[in-house]
C-alpha cells in the first residue's frame, strides 16, 4: 500500500489499523481528524461502544459516548457507502453534531448512507479492528494507543 499524506494510522491494543482518509468525500472532517491527531487528542482514547455485526466507535475523551473536541462539525454527507471497513463520524440526532468520534463498520450497515459523513475506508489490519472488545460499554476496553498521519515525521 502507498502511504499518502491522507494516511492515518491507529495504533490499537490489539494492532495497527490503516485508513486511508477520503478529503475528496469530507474535507472539512478530514482536516479536522487530522488537526485532532497531530494534537495527540486520540491517543490513549478508548473503543467505548462496540457492536458485534455492526461497528466499533471510538473519539470520546470521557470514554462514554458523552464527549467530544468541543468544536461541532459541519455534514459532509455523501454517496459512499457504509460497508466493512468504511470509517464514518458519529453525531448526535442534528446532523452538523459530529465532533471527534467516530466508528469503522464490522460489516455492510447501508441503513447509516447519506446520514452519516463517510471519511476514509481501513485499508489494512482489519482484522485487528475484527478483535476489539465488544460491548455497550465495554469491560476493559480496547483503545487507541497512538494515532498518527503515516507521512509526518515521529
Amino acid at each position: 500500500m502507498s502511504v499518502t499524506e491522507n494516511t492515518l494510522i491507529l495504533e490499537t491494543t490489539q494492532g495497527p489499523v490503516t485508513i486511508e482518509m477520503r478529503p475528496d468525500l469530507a474535507p472539512g472532517h478530514v482536516a479536522r481528524i487530522k488537526e485532532l491527531v497531530r494534537e495527540g487528542f486520540y491517543d490513549g482514547i478508548v473503543f467505548h461502544r462496540v457492536i458485534e455485526g455492526f461497528m466499533a466507535q471510538t473519539g470520546c475523551p470521557h470514554g462514554t459516548g458523552t464527549g467530544g473536541s468541543g468544536k461541532k462539525l459541519k455534514a459532509e454527507f455523501n454517496k459512499e457507502p457504509h460497508v466493512r471497513g468504511t470509517a464514518s463520524m458519529a453525531r448526535a440526532a442534528n446532523p452538523d453534531s459530529a465532533d471527534s468520534q467516530f466508528f469503522i463498520c464490522f460489516d455492510d450497515a447501508r441503513f447509516l448512507d447519506n446520514q452519516y459523513t463517510v471519511w476514509g475506508k481501513v485499508t489494512e489490519g482489519m482484522e485487528n479492528v475484527d478483535k476489539i472488545k465488544r460491548g455497550e460499554p465495554v469491560m476493559n476496553p480496547d483503545k487507541i494507543v497512538k494515532a498518527r498521519m503515516a507521512a509526518d515525521k515521529e
